[in-house]
């Protein structure tokens, strides 16, 4: 099968990116015929090289357009209407999922706990729940934590004023405040479609965090090093695969992280990530689409606990959107 793998990356300069060439070689060793492509900023000449190709499947991992994460589901879009198939999520599902303020309210419309919420930009607020102090401060249209530092979580009037402030002005988009669910975090990937199954649950330890950091999944967290001064976020945390869950509780997770997966229409693979309290109340904060693909990643190690190992994995994905086509 000939396939484009598709990705995001600055036009002038491609970052370095273990996860391309990751992919890119289990599916060479699946026999497919690859090629790479990015989005770069010209969505013409991005339509006319993918045409160009004429592929039999676009693995589409791009999460960005021109560096611009609200329009992910625009590269989707496009395929659509060049008439690809392409692997993961539609243009609504990333719609959908691309906006936390949205994803929230189609959440609770479906019955799937999410924090209290509210939605404000400029003075106008478009949504308000009966939210308590501390509240997470965020930008509803930002992947990858970006936004989220440590003074984001806000137990006052002030510091929940100065950074509605603050994201405002950086990103010039509305503002997500959010009820601060205190609990541990886990990662719950989803593979699949109509009969979509969770992989192994995954949890975000904070135990070795400097006890003056709080236990919010930051940008220092997540990609932080010793050079911009998150180093200690970064290397205080790590993902592991919890002993003490009660299987009770597991199974209430994984049919919460499903339960999002459809009420989002989501298609082939997601990551769902909760925050479950100390009383086994399961929450979901945030649900993505068109998650890491990375070896060593939350979602690949689970699905190599089950199995599947990187290969596999990149090929089942493979195989769930062809599948969709076929019908």
């Amino acid at each position: 099968m000939k396939i484009v793998l598709l990705h995001s990356a600055d036009a002038a300069e491609p970052p370095v990116d273990p996860v391309i060439e990751q992919i890119r070689d289990a599916l060479v060793c699946a026999h497919h015929d690859v090629a790479v492509q990015t989005t770069h900023d010209d969505a013409v000449a991005l339509a006319t090289e993918i045409r160009s190709c004429a592929p039999d499947l676009v693995f589409n991992i791009a999460e960005s357009f021109n560096g611009k994460s609200a329009l992910e589901s625009n590269v989707a879009a496009l395929l659509n209407l060049l008439g690809c198939r392409y692997t993961g999520s539609s243009p609504s599902g990333l719609i959908l999922a691309g906006d936390k303020a949205l994803t929230k309210k189609l959440l609770q419309f479906h019955g799937v706990r999410t924090p209290e919420f509210a939605v404000t930009y400029r003075g106008a607020l478009d949504w308000a729940g009966d939210l308590d102090f501390p509240m997470i401060v965020k930008p509803p249209q930002e992947d990858g934590s970006i936004g989220i530092e440590a003074h984001s979580l806000v137990r006052d009037v002030k510091g929940l004023l100065e950074r509605i402030d603050a994201l405002q002005s950086e990103f010039g988009q509305p503002v997500l405040v959010e009820e601060f669910v205190d609990g541990r975090e886990f990662y719950v990937g989803v593979l699949g479609n109509e009969n979509a199954e969770a992989l192994p649950i995954m949890e975000l330890d904070f135990s070795g965090l400097p006890a003056d950091l709080p236990r919010i999944a930051s940008w220092d967290v997540k990609w932080g090093d010793d050079s911009a001064g998150g180093g200690a976020a970064f290397s205080g945390t790590r993902s592991v695969f919890p002993r003490d869950l009660d299987e009770e509780l597991a199974n209430r997770m994984r049919h919460v992280a499903t339960e999002a997966f459809h009420a989002l229409r989501l298609r082939d693979y997601a990551r769902i990530d909760l925050r479950v309290t100390a009383n086994g109340d399961v929450y979901v904060i945030e649900v993505n689409p068109n998650c890491y693909l990375e070896r060593e990643g939350e979602f690949a190690r689970a699905a190599a606990r089950c199995g599947l190992d990187h290969p596999a994995l990149i090929e089942r994905i493979v195989e769930l959107a062809v599948a969709r086509y076929a019908r």
